[in-house]
């Protein structure tokens, strides 16, 4: 992807399309659309999956929890919810292999009754998943849950077993952009909407601004398409300050604590909270993921980050399931998003349903993507691309189900033997460019031989080596030292402390392709730490901040 030539194309082309957002249903919808043939542009304020999409649990999921609630309140909008998140599952694991996986999840019962409860339901799961690849649940006695998972706690009486998927949602998502922008769309990250301009009230064009250089410029295009998750309603208002506000944000939050917790590469689940709510424990890396939480969230211009209560409460939380309990001072990250829920008349979000909308404003002519859950982002994007041909009155059928993302086609995980082989590469960090690039990972280690030093380990806890960044730089349109380390690398969700202290040396990689002067690379790392450093004070860690900065 080349920022520079696709914004040139964004002031010089007339699109039939132009998506605003570029997270999971936008990069979704973008990719759609170009498979279609139509001209798509995709701009976002920020990065690829800058806000909520990255911050997910990363599970795909139907979601357990929506079956309970259908069951009991004998609900057939949340069955289908379930049933088209199980479909989708497959596809999003399909379609990109190197990204996204079966994990396996363990569910401690504290009685007979309760694991019985636990298995009928979870059987029901697997019979509405049908005949897919996932391996079926199954009810475990206490010691072989032991065998599997050896952290949880011994007071349980058994537990039971099932099988989600797990993905790495912000690489997930920049695979849908740079995908869409192989099938021929304008992909710019960093580019915002401040106005639109109108004919007879509908919109024309959008006046958008650089938000690296402050240049604005006129897009023009036939149909405009706002996918901006929680933000909806700012482009929805900017386009008819008339309508009503659709949107009751939502926060979520995960802690992160040491891969030792669990021991384990299975997940917990922990079915009931005092709250009602459900929480997991994930493994991802080296790391346990665990949360989430579920409150409102009024403050959109701030963004949303792990607070003291927060870690209290999601230690407390996980605290009766296993027999080691985590405490603060193991925590050493956290992320909080922000869920786009739809307003209904129901009482507080916890209940109101993550299902998704096409809206259409006639009076502006915009289109409006509202809600919905990142396993169904391709279902969403298709209605919504659906939608929009409507408009142009030029039909074509979608073809996303079946389309492998970038790094997806042929891919095999055991090929990572081959770059080893070929490029003397470590194996922990051949199996990690495999992961993360899918078959594009030679892509990636062929940067060495021109530049053998390339080759280094950025540091020798974690497997990434310099020519990642060089690559992300160059054909992933990463341009701040958060793309880099917060979404196409997660270092900054798992470990605030080493993200701090890797900063200087991820600038310095950029600022030679990104011609970064002294002052403003040192600008840059200055203002990182600073932010990592306010993450540790609100959440209430004790680090010692200068293990924080090396500046």
């Amino acid at each position: 992807m080349n920022r520079k030539e696709n914004r040139e194309r964004l002031r010089q082309e007339q699109f039939d399309i132009c998506i605003i957002g570029a997270g999971a249903s936008g990069a979704g919808a973008a990719l759609d659309a170009a498979l279609r043939g139509y001209r798509v542009a995709l701009i976002d304020r920020g990065d690829f999956a800058g806000e909520t999409s990255s911050r997910s649990t990363k599970l795909i999921h139907g979601g357990v929890r929506y079956l309970e609630q259908a069951i009991k309140k004998l609900d057939l909008a949340q069955l289908r919810q379930v049933h088209h998140g199980l479909a989708e599952r497959r596809t999003v694991i399909r379609n990109a292999p190197h990204l996204a996986h079966p994990l396996a999840i363990l569910t401690p019962v504290f009685s007979w009754f309760e694991g019985l409860y636990m298995t009928i339901g979870l059987t029901l799961y697997d019979f509405i998943a049908g005949h897919d690849a996932f391996p079926k649940g199954s009810w475990l006695k206490k010691e072989k849950a032991l065998d599997k998972s050896p952290m949880l706690t011994r007071k349980m009486h058994s537990a039971v077993l099932y099988y989600d998927g797990q993905f790495n949602d912000a690489r997930y998502a920049l695979a849908l952009a740079h995908s869409a922008d192989e099938a021929g769309a304008a992909v710019v990250n960093y580019t915002s909407v401040i106005d639109f301009g109108r004919e007879n009230g509908q919109l024309k064009t959008a006046i958008v601004q650089d938000q690296l250089t402050g240049e604005t410029l006129t897009l023009r295009a036939s149909v405009f398409l706002n996918c901006t998750g929680p933000f909806a309603d700012s482009i929805r208002l900017l386009a008819n300050p008339k309508l009503d506000q659709r949107i009751r944000p939502s926060k979520g939050v995960h802690i992160v604590l040491p891969r030792e917790t669990l021991q384990s590469d299975y997940a917990v689940l922990i079915p009931k909270t005092p709250d009602g709510r459900v929480v997991f424990a994930i493994p991802f890396g080296d790391k346990v993921f665990v949360g989430t939480t579920d409150n409102d969230y009024s403050d959109l211009s701030r963004e949303p980050v792990l607070e003291t209560d927060e870690v209290d409460y999601l230690l407390e939380t996980v605290r009766p399931y296993l027999d080691k309990t985590p405490v603060r001072a193991d925590v050493q990250a956290g992320f909080g998003g922000i869920r786009p829920l739809i307003v209904s008349s129901r009482a507080d979000t916890k209940t109101l349903l993550r299902d998704h909308e096409v809206e259409h404003d006639s009076e502006s002519g915009l289109l409006s993507l509202l809600g919905g859950k990142w396993t169904t982002y391709r279902l969403m994007a298709q209605d919504a691309i659906d939608r929009a041909s409507e408009l142009l009155t030029k039909t074509v059928p979608g073809s996303t189900e079946t389309h492998y993302l970038i790094g997806g086609e042929n891919y095999r995980f055991d090929d990572w033997q081959v770059l080893q082989n070929k490029y003397g590469l470590p194996a922990d960090v051949c199996q990690h460019l495999m992961k993360t690039y899918g078959t594009r990972a030679d892509r990636v280690a062929q940067l060495i031989k021109t530049q053998p030093i390339l080759s280094k380990k950025i540091t020798a806890s974690q497997p990434f080596i310099q020519a990642e960044v060089v690559y992300q730089v160059r054909e992933e349109m990463a341009v701040t030292l958060r793309d880099v380390l917060a979404r196409r690398w997660r270092l900054e969700l798992s470990n605030w402390q080493l993200t701090a202290q890797l900063a200087p040396q991820i600038a310095e990689l950029m600022a030679i392709e990104l011609n970064w002067s002294d002052e403003h690379r040192t600008q840059r790392i200055q203002a990182y730490q600073n932010l990592l450093v306010s993450f540790v004070k609100q959440a209430g860690l004790q680090k010692d901040q200068s293990e924080m900065s090396t500046v």
